[in-house]
This record gives structure tokens, C-alpha cells and sequence, in this order.
């Protein structure tokens, strides 16, 4: 009874846990802070700059539901460049 009742209080401890700041991140964290950042951010530029330049008819969808979809952190503009671009069979 004492163990259950010990958990639950700590559980609830956990749940109420406030988020560290960025000054009381380790360095190596707020390397991979900044890194996964800076990556996401490539990726949406990436994606953006290619429904910009790239021909509606070589989309598979609209440009603009792809510019909304490429906004979801880094599954958005995978998604793109993995379904959204029209792929052409090499010619033999």
C-alpha cells in the first residue's frame, strides 16, 4: 500500500515537472537543440523554394496544401519530397 501510494505521488511529481531553460541545458543538448533546429529549418527551405520553382504539373496536388503540409516539422517536407514530386521514369 505504501509502495503504491509512494508512486502515485511521485508520478504526479513528474507530470507537474517544469521544463528546463536553455541555461540549465547541458552543452551536448543544446547542440542537438540547435543542430535538429537548423536541420528542420534547411528542410522547410528546401521544400518552399522547390513548390516555388517547380511546375504545378510535376506535383502530385495542390501547391498551396503542400506549402501547409511542409510546415509540420520534419515529417511535412519529407512527405513532400517523398510523395509529392511527380517522379519520370527514366527513358531507355
Amino acid at each position: 500500500m505504501v509502495n503504491k501510494r509512494a508512486q502515485m505521488v511521485a508520478n504526479k511529481r513528474k507530470k507537474y515537472a517544469r521544463k528546463k531553460a536553455w541555461k540549465e541545458l547541458s552543452p551536448m543538448a543544446k547542440f542537438g537543440t540547435i543542430t535538429a533546429a537548423a536541420v528542420q529549418l534547411s528542410l522547410l527551405v528546401a521544400a518552399q523554394t522547390d513548390i516555388t520553382r517547380r511546375p504545378a504539373n510535376q506535383i502530385r496536388g495542390s501547391k498551396a496544401m503542400w506549402r501547409v503540409a511542409t510546415l509540420i516539422n520534419f515529417v511535412g517536407p519529407g512527405s513532400y519530397f517523398t510523395f509529392g514530386v511527380k517522379r519520370h521514369s527514366a527513358a531507355k
